[in-house]
């Protein structure tokens, strides 16, 4: 007899808690997506703006032209001519 009370209460606890699960489990993922939004939107919160964008974004600026000169007389390295072998 104690058996068979003790198997019934198993499958009690268990459809008990089947149920609960079924009823709890869309309630805590919502909370879960919620807040993950919400930490999401705290970090990326200054980004919203897309359509609204300065006139200068994109382009490099710059105050002077480089004044590197080209200094043909600078001798840079030594030529070597390569000769194939067969």
């Amino acid at each position: 007899m104690v058996l068979l009370q003790t198997i019934l209460i198993l499958v009690l606890v268990y459809y008990a808690v089947k149920m609960l699960l079924k009823w709890l489990a869309p309630k805590l993922l919502n909370y879960a997506m919620r807040k993950t939004q919400e930490r999401f939107g705290q970090q990326f919160g200054n980004y919203q703006d897309f359509g609204n964008k300065p006139d200068n974004e994109g382009k490099t600026p710059f105050s002077k032209k480089p004044s590197r000169k080209a200094n043909p007389s600078k001798k840079v390295g030594e030529y070597i001519d390569f000769e194939e072998i067969d």
